[in-house]
């Protein structure tokens, strides 16, 4: 697999199982690319639901993402402190269009104070009958959960305390 340079400026594109488009988050610009791991920084940019719906972010954000494990994370910076929002999906791929992976409904929401929240167990249980969501899926999805839980206990990858904000100097210098 390729992946995208440093300093370039890609889409990332999210998909459901049934191969439908979800989502295109217009311009992130690489700050780290490696077959394992990408991160990227983007600050109020575009993005565009499937139904056509656009909308703005409203905070600089730090993406991670990575080839060995069935999540992402989104750290947001906000004057209270940076909030993440970490999505439960396949590992990425990239492809010269964009950075693409499979979006499992599952969201985990983490606070400042590390303290998080699981999201959307009703929408995953809907697609899981509506998609057809394998079994394997489902426990690698569940295992996952425990895993991202557990990076965010030991303040882990992203959750690291300075992770965000290193990325962020360096997206600065892109801008």
């Amino acid at each position: 697999m390729s992946f995208p340079k440093v300093g370039s400026n890609i889409q990332v594109h999210s998909y459901k199982h049934n191969g439908q488009l979800h989502r295109i988050w217009e311009e992130t610009i690489i700050l780290k690319g490696t077959s394992h791991e990408v991160i990227g920084g983007n600050d109020r940019i575009m993005v565009q639901e499937s139904d056509g719906r656009q909308w703005r972010t409203r905070e600089p954000a730090i993406c991670y993402f990575t080839a060995d494990h069935w999540f992402n994370c989104i750290g947001m910076i906000r004057n209270d402190g940076i909030h993440y929002y970490c999505n439960l999906g396949t590992p990425f791929t990239y492809d010269h269009e964009a950075l693409k992976y499979i979006d499992y409904d599952l969201d985990i929401k983490v606070f400042p104070d590390m303290t998080y929240k699981l999201l959307d167990e009703d929408e995953f249980a809907l697609h899981k009958k509506q998609m057809n969501y394998p079994d394997e899926v489902e426990i690698i999805l569940r295992r996952s959960v425990d895993e991202l839980v557990s990076w965010v206990s030991q303040q882990k990858g992203p959750f690291e305390p300075g992770f965000i904000e290193y990325w962020y100097e360096r997206f600065l210098q892109y801008r």
